[in-house]
């Protein structure tokens, strides 16, 4: 066994999970924080921090039992479903208790034109048909799925250099949130955006462009998330907190 022993593991990444494990580690509890390692620069948690994977459901369980954790919080990206579905198998063959945090999905504001599609590749199908100069904001992976739309001049928001093909015709922004509306709006109207695509990550860090689309009057197409892993969730960081307190 490892002479390293945590009450809480956090499977995080986001900013719920950052907020979690702050109030948990100035409670005193021994609290870690795993990052998949895919963001070159990413906002680190208070308390410790392991990066990179576990190696599937197998490895996780191991790395559990290992360490001696006595709860796990799975506050990664709505979008992270393969380590959540490694959560749910770990802790089910170690019997740790599992709570997964995951922030709501964003509500369609009211004059709002959204096209909600159940993959990257059906936004992809579905672009040509509504605009020629989108802005694309899902994420550094899948972005491949645009790559064969000739057609469609794309501005791709990434917080690090994306890898593999992209889009013939584009200009690449790397930076990162929290946004403004006023900022969105100066964006989508400097590069004559006519549609945003997105996927429904949720929260108040990359919400503003969905509000900036609605003002500009542009449709937005949103790639709704997986099916859930099938944890208890809660939506809120002060319940995931007394949950953990309680179990921990």
């Amino acid at each position: 066994m490892s002479s390293v022993r945590y009450q809480v593991l956090i499977l995080g990444g986001t900013s719920e999970s950052r907020a979690l494990a702050a109030a948990l580690h100035a409670r005193g509890v021994a609290v870690v924080s795993s990052l998949a390692g895919r963001v070159a620069r990413p906002r680190l948690p208070e308390g410790e921090v392991r990066l990179g994977g576990f190696g599937g459901p197998d490895g996780l369980a191991a790395w559990l039992a290992e360490h001696d954790v006595r709860a796990v919080v799975d506050a990664t990206h709505p979008f992270a479903a393969r380590i959540s579905e490694s959560a749910v198998a770990a802790t089910a063959h170690v019997g740790v208790p599992l709570l997964r945090l995951e922030r709501p999905g964003w509500s369609q504001p009211d004059g709002a034109d959204w096209r909600w599609v159940d993959s990257l590749d059906d936004a992809a199908e579905l672009l040509p048909g509504l605009g020629e100069r989108a802005f694309l904001t899902s994420g550094r992976q899948g972005l491949a799925a645009f790559a064969d739309v000739d057609t469609v001049w794309f501005l791709i928001r990434c917080v690090d250099q994306p890898e593999g093909p992209l889009p013939r015709h584009h200009e690449l922004l790397l930076d990162r949130g929290p946004y403004t509306v006023d900022r969105e709006l100066d964006l989508l109207r400097t590069h004559r955006i006519d549609v945003l695509v997105t996927k429904d990550s949720g929260g108040d860090m990359t919400a503003a462009k969905l509000d900036a689309a609605a003002r500009h009057g542009v449709p937005s197409v949103i790639v709704r998330r997986p099916p859930g892993p099938g944890a208890p969730t809660v939506s809120d960081v002060d319940d995931a907190l007394r949950w953990a307190l309680e179990v921990a």
